[in-house]
Order: structure tokens, then C-alpha cells, then sequence
């Protein structure tokens, strides 16, 4: 068989991402804040892309600069002004040393400019073993102590471990291991939970058999709450168990927990919904947002095709087509998050008027089936973003639920049934509280039909404790 060259015609479609669409999607799935640091960010590497209230108010200060500034001539008749405070200076003028008056127009000092940085356990321990006066050989193994301390405060590693690792003896690291445990706070440099509750109770003197007993022996009876066992293991009656465990709890599980550096983070709503009378308002949050517009001077310089080299031509054409780009991405992702709000308004309106107890289920397709568009674009548009309602700030995402069966042959909102459960239990006798079998006959009077693993699953995403150790005596 002969080997020959031939050229075929075929049709096919593609989908190719252009940079124009590339840039719509990463500018979806961005939250408020980090819009407004990209648009930062574009805007110092962008020399045709402006902010419009930062060129309005240079325009203004450009203006002052030009005016001149007429002055009028001083004359010998002219009297002087009124608000000088004579009383002062002459006071001032004829004391034995200089007075200082302060203006009562001066502004006060802003004591929230003044910010403090926290201080790490780290820095607060080596603070401890450092005013103890140390040797370099205490110093050396303290450092090596305080580098192996995990953020509740605990040690993570032995004693031998340090000891294979820096050639010092296990008594000697005993030694200084000792000393830190007296350190503040109460409890640090711990092993495990029952050897700081003990150097807790050391710190504070509580001299009580009984709690020292339940610290050592039963910890784990402690955490399940099994007060019975611990009072016959202990022969004792269980009100003496009791009150252990109520000064039990006034102590601190985790003592590094305070100097962790965990900030607040604020949320700032992308959207508000207002009500108005029998109707909603929805508003988008442009506040601290650019206002973006292109550079009218170098808009005109391509356009006019002034004498400019070639390279920096081309090199402002595409600096210009970027930002078009980006002014016309920010537009749509403006318009997308309105209409994705819109649609779950309009599929949510009784949660909008009645609460979360009300709230409906729903997928993504019915939004995207709403406003015509795909599932992953509204996927993206609900990620990171929130919205201001009058029942409270939610996630764009919280409003899609899967479905729970009604024996009735409805469905209800996974929300609100944890909304339900979390009411349960809030109102249960602490005495004897509800067990997840308990929570799921309860939730069958009202006609929602779940099983208790369900129960138990939504009960631990919300950080509810089992019955066991929800009880109290």
C-alpha cells in the first residue's frame, strides 16, 4: 500500500477561554476586598487606568496651585484681630518661666491610631527565663523548650527527645523544665491536660484531695461526665464529686490559648436587601470601590496616531484593551451578583419575611435555570460573598439547602431543621438532656422525617456535645 500526502476540510467547535473571559471568571469568584486590592494592584501597573475620585481631587488641588493669591497691602491703620488672646501672652509675658497654652480648636489626640503589637507566648516566656538570669546553658535549653511549645501552651515533645537532640542530660532539662512550669500562665509547658490542670492547682494552692484524685485517676470519667463511677471509685457521695468538678472547671484547659494572634475578621456585605414596605430593595455595596475610568490623554495619543514609537504604541494598546477589559468585567460582575440576589429573593421570600425556620430548599440549577445562566457561574458568584438581610448577615451559598422529606410529602431546608434542633436543645432540661433518637422522635411529631445519624451529623456541625455531656447535675 502506497504512502500519500492529503488535506482533509473538517468542521468542528471549540471552546477556547480568551483573556476577556479569563478575566470575568477570576473577577466572579473574588470577594469585595480582594477586588478592590486587585483593582489597586492594576492600577499602579496600568499607567492608562485611573481612579476617578483620585483625579478629581489632584484636579483640585492643580487649580488652587494656578489661582494666585492676592494679598492686600498693610497699612499702619489697620487693627489687629479680635481673636488674639491678650490675657494670656501678658500672663505669659510677666511670669518668672514660659506657660504654654494649648488651643481649644486643636484637635484631640485619635487614641485609635495607636495600635500595640501582641505579644506571642514565645516572647513571653523567654521575657520569664530571661529575668531569672539564666546561665547559657539554661538559656540554651529554655530557647530549645519554648520553640517545641505548641499555641495551647503544651510541650510536644519529651524530655529524652530534647535530650537526643542537644546533648544536655535529662536532668538538667528536668531541671529547667521544672522552672518554666512556674511561669506565667498557670499550667504552661505541660505534657498532657491532667499534668497542667495539676500544676494549675499547684499555682493556686487548692489543697483538695478529692480534686487532685479526679485530676490523676479520672480524667476520662472527667470528660464523660460519669460522676457515679468517680464517686464509688473515690467512696465518696456525689455532691463532694460535684462541687470538685464545679472548681474543676474554673480552670484553664488550654493556658497558650490568650497570646495567639487570631484577628477578627469583619465581614462587609456585597449586597444590602432592605424592606420597604411590602416589598425588598436591593442595593450593591460600592462603597471604597475605584471608580475606573481610561486615561483620556493616552486615548487619544493612539488614536490620533501621534508621533510615538512603535514599541510604545503597541505597548498602550494593550494597556488600553486591558482596561476595557477589566471596567467591562467589573460591570458584569456587578450586574451578576444583582440578578443572583434577585432570583434568591424571589425563591426565598419567606425567609426574607418570616426567618430561617422558613427558609425553603433549593440548588444552584434554579437560580442558573432563573437568570439563564450556568450552575458553575452561579457557583462562583455565591463564593465569598454576603449579603446584609433584615434576618442578619448570610453567606450568598447559606440560602442553597439540599432537601429533607416531610411526612406530609413536602420538603423542608436542611437549615432550618438544624435551626430546629439547636432550639430543642437550647430549651431541654439540662438534667436530662435530649439524646439524638429523642431529637429525631421529636422532629417526627412535627411531620420532618430524619434518622438519627442525621441528627447526630448536623448536631456536631453546629458544635453541640452529645447528651452525655450536655448533662448536668
Amino acid at each position: 500500500m502506497a504512502i500519500e500526502l492529503q488535506q482533509n476540510l473538517r468542521l468542528q467547535q471549540q471552546l477556547i477561554m480568551t483573556p476577556q473571559l479569563q478575566m470575568a471568571i477570576k473577577l466572579l469568584q473574588l470577594s469585595k476586598l480582594e477586588l478592590v486590592e486587585m483593582i489597586q494592584q492594576e492600577i499602579e501597573t496600568n499607567p492608562t487606568l485611573e481612579d476617578s475620585h483620585i483625579v478629581s481631587a489632584e484636579e483640585d488641588i492643580d487649580k488652587t496651585d494656578i489661582e494666585p493669591v492676592r494679598t492686600k497691602e498693610v497699612t499702619i491703620d489697620e487693627k489687629f484681630d479680635n481673636y488674639l488672646d491678650w490675657h494670656n501672652y501678658l500672663d505669659e509675658f510677666s511670669s518668672t518661666g514660659k506657660i504654654h497654652y494649648e488651643s481649644e480648636k486643636k484637635d484631640a489626640t485619635d487614641l485609635e491610631a495607636f495600635t500595640t503589637n501582641k505579644t506571642s507566648l514565645a516572647d513571653h516566656l523567654r521575657w520569664q527565663l530571661l529575668m531569672t538570669q539564666p546561665s547559657p546553658e539554661d538559656e540554651n535549653i529554655g530557647s530549645q523548650i519554648i520553640g517545641n511549645i505548641n499555641k495551647d501552651g503544651y510541650l510536644d515533645i519529651s524530655v529524652e527527645e530534647i535530650a537526643e537532640t542537644s546533648n544536655y542530660s535529662p536532668e538538667k532539662i528536668h531541671q529547667v523544665l521544672t522552672l518554666m512550669q512556674s511561669f506565667d500562665p498557670p499550667g504552661v509547658c505541660a505534657a498532657d491536660l491532667r499534668e497542667c490542670l495539676l500544676l494549675q492547682t499547684r499555682y493556686l494552692e487548692i489543697e483538695n484531695p478529692i480534686v487532685d484524685n479526679i485530676i490523676r485517676f479520672h480524667i476520662k470519667d472527667l470528660e464523660t461526665k460519669r460522676y457515679k463511677v468517680i464517686a464509688k471509685s473515690l467512696k465518696i457521695d456525689i455532691n463532694s464529686v460535684v462541687s470538685a468538678v464545679a472548681l474543676i472547671k474554673t480552670l484553664d484547659p488550654k493556658p497558650g490559648d490568650k497570646f495567639n494572634d487570631d484577628h477578627l475578621i469583619y465581614i462587609t456585605p456585597d449586597v444590602y436587601v432592605y424592606k420597604e414596605g411590602d416589598d425588598y430593595l436591593i442595593i450593591m455595596n460600592d462603597d471604597d470601590m475605584p471608580k475606573l475610568h481610561i486615561n483620556s490623554y493616552y486615548k487619544k495619543a493612539v488614536r490620533r496616531g501621534e508621533n510615538i514609537a512603535e514599541e510604545t504604541k503597541t505597548y498602550l494598546k494593550d494597556r488600553l484593551r486591558s482596561a476595557e477589559w477589566l471596567i467591562k468585567s467589573i460591570h458584569h460582575r456587578r450586574k451578576t451578583i444583582y440578578n443572583v440576589m434577585e432570583s434568591i429573593l424571589k425563591f426565598q421570600r419567606d425567609f426574607f419575611d418570616h426567618g430561617i425556620a422558613h427558609l425553603k430548599p433549593m440548588v444552584l440549577r434554579d437560580v442558573a435555570d432563573d437568570i439563564e445562566m450556568h450552575e458553575s457561574t452561579i457557583s462562583r458568584v455565591t463564593n465569598n460573598k454576603y449579603a446584609y438581610t433584615p434576618q442578619g448577615i448570610f453567606e450568598l451559598k447559606f440560602f442553597f439547602n439540599s432537601s429533607i422529606n416531610c411526612s406530609n410529602g413536602g420538603s423542608i431546608a436542611s437549615a432550618s431543621v438544624q435551626s430546629k434542633i439547636k432550639k430543642l436543645i437550647e430549651s431541654e432540661n439540662h438534667k436530662k438532656p435530649y439524646s439524638d433518637k429523642r431529637i429525631t422522635e421529636i422532629l417526627e411529631t412535627s411531620e420532618i422525617h430524619i434518622a438519627r445519624r442525621t441528627v447526630a451529623k448536623y448536631r456536631e456541625m453546629m458544635g453541640i456535645l452529645p447528651s452525655s455531656k450536655r448533662k448536668q447535675f
